[in-house]
């Protein structure tokens, strides 16, 4: 049930997606890494969110482009989401307050997947 509320919630937000959303992301990407780098159950999403985050800053900045709408709205949404203090579970709940950040972010991976590794092998042609 869980798993399907965060699958709608994803969806929904990631049709909502703006340019100032994208903005956010970016300007927010020291607080996102926190969050993985501080909290021992996400600690195991944070080479994908340094991804994520990367990949939103090389579209932002247009030497990224290969990557479908829905792909990129999805990590936007997902990142913004760990931000929000309006969680389904609050942070704040001893061990289960980062269930659905855990849950979103895999979620999202899910979705994303093929499109992370193609941008990943981007970034490994280019510094080459």
């Amino acid at each position: 049930m869980l798993r399907q509320k965060i699958k709608e919630r994803l969806n929904a937000d990631a049709k909502k997606l703006t340019e100032s959303d994208i903005k956010r992301v970016i300007e927010k990407a020291d607080d996102i890494k926190r969050t993985f780098e501080s909290k021992g159950p996400l600690g195991r999403f944070l080479r994908d969110v340094k991804l994520m985050i990367a990949l939103v800053r090389d579209y932002r900045n247009g030497t990224y482009r290969q990557i479908p709408w829905y792909a990129l709205s999805a990590i936007v949404a997902a990142l913004l989401y760990v931000l929000s203090p309006v969680d389904l579970i609050p942070d704040v709940i001893p061990i289960l307050g980062y269930t659905d950040d855990a849950l979103m972010l895999s979620v999202c991976l899910l979705l994303v997947e093929q499109q992370l590794a193609e941008y990943e092998s981007w970034t490994a042609e280019m510094s080459t």
